[in-house]
């Protein structure tokens, strides 16, 4: 008996283990099946606009007249008038009277010149009369030829020799007369003035500066790298000066007159010399906003014509070639002809058409037909994904106020 049951109670708890384990297996849940995972990369992609362009070449300069004088006194005296107009900032035209010097002692030296050339007249015609009284008394004294001196030619070469000379005095005195009125020599701003009202000059005296409002030039500096892409080197091309004028940008045309032909020692730089006509808009009433001398100015000289070209990042840029995404969404590396860089950017030419998509987003391992994914998907899942989750949310919240009610 007691045999028996030593193999009765095994049994019975192996059985009995079996079952249970069983029934725990029954009620494991399966194992829930995984979404599929799509791999596939996701990029973002930029539209490519293809158009004409007309390439631009940067430089700066100092806006300056092109014609500055001094004014300098020729003859000396005192100051007795000054013009309104002659003062700093002042305009004046060709011809205006700036200042008078006392013109009493040149009028009084004028007078004495012409008298002198009376005298000297006089006597030159008193020693004519004796010269054709010598000769005729000499044809009746003898047949035989007379000398000069016979006939008082040398003394009438020194009478013309007077009247010469009088008439010079007289030039001078009327030129130092005129030169007693300081006027200027063409349309001008006054930059100083060095003298006032009862000052005395001397020959030579600092009177003045003007600049001239005609004409205003620019010096921009251009490295010779970049005259490639100006026509000609840059010559009669349009240029558009960018400046400030009562703190608003404003922008001003002008055109390259020459080039300097040097390269600056210091800079390494060519110069081109730019051209503003009228640039204080005194004589034309369209152009209303000035420029004024000494403002600082950027310049963007046009050069060359481009029928199709476009600007591409230059990070995107390897080999001469950029990732393009073509229309079945497959990665596709596009050779492109590069102009010029352009800061941050390269100018391209040939290799790309309006409306390819240009890949901006970094790729591990791009390989050319590699099938890629737009960014652009993704959000418009997640956003169906958020609906779906706030819904639920929503559902949920209600059911609670219902259970609390």
């Amino acid at each position: 008996m007691t045999r028996k049951k030593q193999i009765f109670i095994p049994v019975v708890i192996l059985i009995a283990g079996i079952l249970i384990f069983m029934l725990f297996s029954g009620m494991k849940k399966p194992p829930e099946e995984k979404a599929e995972v799509d791999n596939t990369p996701i990029v973002a992609v930029e539209p490519i606009s293809v158009t004409p362009m007309t390439l631009e070449v940067d430089s700066y300069g100092v806006v300056q007249p092109k014609y500055e004088t001094e004014l300098v006194a020729q003859v000396s005296g005192q100051i007795v008038e000054l013009s309104s107009a002659f003062v700093r900032g002042g305009f004046v035209k060709e011809g205006q009277l700036l200042a008078r010097i006392d013109p009493n002692d040149y009028e009084a030296a004028l007078i004495d010149a012409e008298a002198t050339m009376a005298s000297a007249r006089a006597s030159l015609e008193t020693e004519r009369a004796q010269g054709q009284v010598a000769e005729q008394e000499w044809k009746r004294i003898t047949d035989t030829s007379p000398t000069e001196l016979s006939l008082r030619k040398p003394q009438l070469a020194q009478e013309i020799a007077r009247v010469k000379s009088a008439q010079a005095s007289i030039l001078r005195a009327k030129r130092n007369l005129e030169r007693t009125e300081i006027r200027a020599p063409y349309d001008a701003m006054i930059d100083s003035r060095n003298v006032g009202l009862g000052s005395f000059v001397g020959t030579g005296s600092m009177i003045g500066k003007l600049l001239g409002t005609a004409i205003a030039e620019v010096r921009l500096p251009v490295a010779d790298n970049q005259l490639e892409f100006l026509i000609d080197q840059g010559a009669s091309a349009t240029v558009n000066l960018i400046g400030t004028f009562a703190g608003a940008e404003t922008q001003w045309p002008a055109k390259i007159a020459r080039n300097e032909g040097v390269i600056d020692s210091k800079s390494r730089m060519s110069y081109l010399v730019a051209e503003i006509h009228d640039p204080y808009a005194l004589s034309d009433s369209k152009q209303a906003t000035p420029i004024r001398f000494g403002s600082y100015v950027n310049a963007k000289i046009l050069g060359l014509h481009i029928a199709q070209a476009t600007r591409v990042p230059r990070y995107l840029v390897e080999n001469s070639r950029v990732a393009i995404l073509d229309s079945e969404s497959k990665l596709h590396f596009a050779d492109i002809n590069i102009i010029r860089q352009d800061g941050q950017n390269v100018i391209v030419s040939k290799g790309l058409s309006h409306g390819d998509q240009l890949i901006v987003s970094a790729l591990d391992y791009p390989i050319d037909g590699m099938k890629l994914a737009l960014i652009t998907d993704e959000p418009e899942q997640d956003i169906e994904q958020q609906t779906d989750d706030t819904q639920s949310s929503t559902q949920v919240a209600l059911n609670d106020s219902d259970s609390g009610e």
